[in-house]
């Protein structure tokens, strides 16, 4: 079983930015399908951002595409996510999740972290 461990999350002022971060216990980000995910209070979880194992396009939510990005290092078997321009509507809980079976991407993930509180303030 796949443990995702999940880092990076705060509280920031609307424009800033932060950075969050996400260890596998395995050789999994150049193997699988990755992504983040977010869950805001009384919404549904959604995919942010997400990348194939084979590094093609990463996918974007619409509304964080231009300020977000997803990178990874597959020597050290991390995922990132930069948040730049940060708005109100950001916040949440931000999971690093990855797809085993590589069905339905990018919205279908078999393990996930225990995610990552962000938190825009206006």
């Amino acid at each position: 079983q796949v443990q995702l461990a999940e880092s990076g999350g705060g509280v920031v002022q609307a424009g800033g930015s932060l950075r969050l971060s996400c260890s596998a216990s395995e050789r999994t980000v150049n193997k699988f399908n990755m992504g983040w995910l977010r869950q805001a209070p009384g919404k549904e979880r959604e995919v942010v951002a997400a990348i194939t194992w084979s590094a093609g396009l990463p996918y974007y939510l619409d509304s964080v595409k231009g300020r977000f990005t997803l990178s990874r290092d597959n020597a050290n078997n991390m995922i990132y996510l930069q948040m730049n321009n940060l708005k109100p509507e950001d916040t949440g809980v931000y999971y690093c999740a990855v797809d085993i079976t590589g069905q339905d991407f990018p919205r279908r993930y078999d393990y996930w972290g225990q995610g990552t509180q962000v938190t825009v303030s206006s």
